[in-house]
C-alpha cells in the first residue's frame, strides 16, 4: 500500500487504519495439514496491478525445474484501474495458487468503514491513508465491471500452508494473526517485542518458514530454532513488493523463493534447516510500466502522489537493512 518509510505520525482514527474482525484468524489456525507439497515454492505479494512485473515473474518461475508451485499472496491488484489491465492481472494470477490480500478482500467482500483495509499503523501519515482509501474506491469501479473476476476473488483463502522439501511453510498476507497485520513488517521486527511475538507464532503454527508481504518493505529475519540442533533456524521473509522497487535507486520488484536448492541469481538468502529462503529480483520492464502507470495515474492523482517517487527512485531503504540473521548465524547478504 502507501510507502511506510515516510509521513507524519497520525493522531486521528481514519478508515484504512482499523483491522476488521473478519480479517483475524490467529496463528493456531495455521497448524493444519499442508495443502500442497513441492520441492520449490515461489511467493509473490504486492504485485499491485503491474502487468510487466507479472510477465517477468512468470517467465522466471517457468525456468524453475522440479516439482514447484507459485502463490500470489495478496494485493496483486491496486494500480490496475484500466479494465484490460485488471483482467490481465486477474487471469494471470488465477492460473496459480492465490490468497487474498486486503485489496482483494475490500473489492470482493468489503467491510463498512474499513476503507482500503490496510490497517495502517500510526507511523503512516493521514494523507497517505486517505489517498489509499480513494484508490480502492476507484479500483472498485473497475472491479464491478468484471463480476466473474470479483466472484473468484471472494472465494480466495486468507492463508495457505505448504510442505516444501519436507518443511512446513505458512503463506500469509499480513502476519500470523490477521490478514492486514503489521507484525511481520521490518519496523515491528526491529523491536524485541516484535521478534518475540513472531517467534511465538512459529510455535503456535508449527512452521519452519513464514512468507508474507502487505507492509511494502522487505525483510528476511532469522530466529533460533525450537531444538538444540545447529541447523534448526526458523525464518520469516517478507518480499515487500513484487510490482514496485524495494530499495533506493533500484527498479525491480522482489519475489520469495523457498527451496532445498539455492538459486544463484537470488539477491540475498538465509537457511532454514534444509531450506534456502531467498529474495529473487523481478527485473520488469520499468519504462513500459511507468508509461502504463502514468496513463492511469497522472501527476496530481492519488496513486501518483503516494507512489510515483518510489516507482521512479525506490524507497529510502537498503538491501543490507533487510537481512537480519538469527543470533550466532552468518547469512548470504545482497551483493
Amino acid at each position: 500500500m502507501a510507502d511506510p518509510t515516510g509521513g507524519a505520525r497520525s493522531v486521528r482514527s481514519l478508515a484504512g487504519r482499523s483491522c476488521p474482525v473478519s480479517y483475524r484468524y490467529g496463528a493456531r489456525s495455521l497448524a493444519v495439514p499442508a495443502e500442497l507439497e513441492v520441492e520449490t515454492l515461489w511467493v509473490a505479494g504486492g504485485l499491485y496491478g503491474n502487468p510487466e512485473a507479472l510477465d517477468r515473474l512468470l517467465a522466471l518461475y517457468e525456468e524453475e525445474p522440479g516439482a514447484k508451485a507459485l502463490v500470489f499472496n495478496g494485493d496483486f491488484h491496486w494500480f490496475d484501474v484500466a479494465r484490460d489491465d485488471f483482467l490481465r492481472v486477474n487471469e494471470g494470477v488465477m492460473r496459480h495458487f492465490a490468497t487474498r490480500g486486503n485489496v482483494e478482500t475490500e473489492l470482493a467482500l468489503p467491510e463498512a468503514g474499513a476503507g482500503c483495509g490496510c490497517a495502517y499503523p500510526d507511523w503512516v501519515g493521514d494523507a497517505e491513508v486517505a489517498r489509499s482509501n480513494r484508490i480502492i474506491e476507484r479500483l472498485r469501479v473497475t472491479a464491478r465491471s468484471a463480476p466473474g473476476a470479483l466472484r473468484l476473488l471472494g472465494k480466495l483463502p486468507m492463508h495457505l500452508v505448504a510442505e516444501v522439501g519436507g518443511e512446513r511453510v505458512a503463506v500469509v498476507h499480513g502476519d500470523a494473526e490477521a490478514l492486514a497485520g503489521w507484525g511481520f513488517s521490518q519496523e515491528r521486527l526491529a523491536s524485541p517485542d516484535g521478534r518475540a511475538a513472531a517467534l511465538a507464532a512459529f510455535d503456535a503454527a508449527g512452521v519452519r518458514v513464514f512468507a508474507s508481504s502487505h507492509t511494502c518493505l522487505p525483510v528476511l529475519q532469522g530466529f533460533e530454532g525450537s531444538g538444540a540442533g545447529a541447523d534448526d533456524t526458523r525464518v520469516l521473509i517478507n518480499n515487500g513488493a513484487s510490482g514496485m522497487p524495494n530499495f533506493a535507486g533500484k527498479r525491480f520488484g522482489l519475489a520469495t523463493r523457498i527451496s532445498a536448492r539455492p538459486r544463484a541469481a537470488a539477491l540475498y538468502g538465509m537457511r532454514a534447516a534444509r531450506l534456502h529462503v531467498e529474495a529473487v529480483p523481478i527485473d520488469y520492464d520499468d519504462r513500459a510500466w511507468r508509461k502504463r502507470f502514468l496513463a492511469s495515474w497522472p501527476a496530481g492523482s492519488d496513486a501518483h502522489l503516494s507512489y510515483f517517487r518510489r516507482i521512479a527512485e525506490g524507497p529510502r531503504y537498503e538491501p543490507a537493512a533487510a537481512v537480519r540473521a538469527a543470533p550466532g548465524k552468518t547469512e548470504r547478504r545482497a551483493a
